[in-house]
């Protein structure tokens, strides 16, 4: 759980309000625009009140911030199933690359929750881009703790590419051909473990 200015979403509760908020906010957040989505929209969705509301979260930043929370840590948990399954190593990294390629050809695909957080607040000492920084380096770390295992001879680098060719394939997915866009993706994860 995220730390906030000391609001009520500090103590970690779980509560089917809570969770219908997110839900919720997850949902019109994504299809819609942060910005774009008002709190009170959120709360008419969830059919919750607004005392139930400020239970949860100290404001609308809160709940944004609650959103990429949950999002990076749905993320986390698939991938650590993902590198419990495989073993690790290239094998983790092909299937992280399919999973993401499969994101981008399923319905209703509108980009990155992250890059677009990071779009709609490009102030990077907002808690919000922090929260988006945050995901992103967990990402890129992961990447290059996995490459190391495999012996690629720079992680950080290699790291890097595959980040880029991430968040290339986001974008290229939600503008154009996601089936090629996704296919791309997984040729260069393929070719940048390859060449390690």
């Amino acid at each position: 759980m995220t730390e906030t200015k000391g609001g009520p979403a500090t103590t970690g509760r779980k509560s089917a309000a809570r969770d219908r908020l997110l839900t919720t906010a997850s949902r019109l957040f994504y299809t819609e625009g942060i910005r774009a989505v008002g709190v009170d929209r959120v709360m008419a969705e969830a059919d919750i009140a607004r005392g139930t509301f400020y239970r949860h979260f100290d404001g609308k930043d809160d709940l944004v911030r609650g959103y990429l929370d949950a999002t990076d840590q749905d993320i986390r948990a698939r991938v650590a199933v993902a590198a419990e399954r495989t073993g690790g190593g290239a094998a983790l990294l092909d299937v992280v690359a399919h999973s993401i390629g499969e994101q981008i050809c399923g319905p209703g695909f509108r980009g990155c929750p992250f890059i677009n957080a990071a779009a709609e607040y490009p102030d990077r000492g907002c808690p919000i881009h922090q929260a988006v920084l945050t995901h992103r380096e967990w990402f890129r770390q992961l990447l290059e703790d996995t490459l190391a295992t495999m012996g690629v001879a720079d992680p950080r680098q290699s790291a890097d590419l595959v980040v880029a060719l991430r968040d290339g394939a986001m974008v290229a997915g939600y503008l154009g051909d996601s089936r090629s866009a996704a296919r791309t993706l997984v040729q260069g994860v393929g070719l940048v473990v390859a060449s390690g």
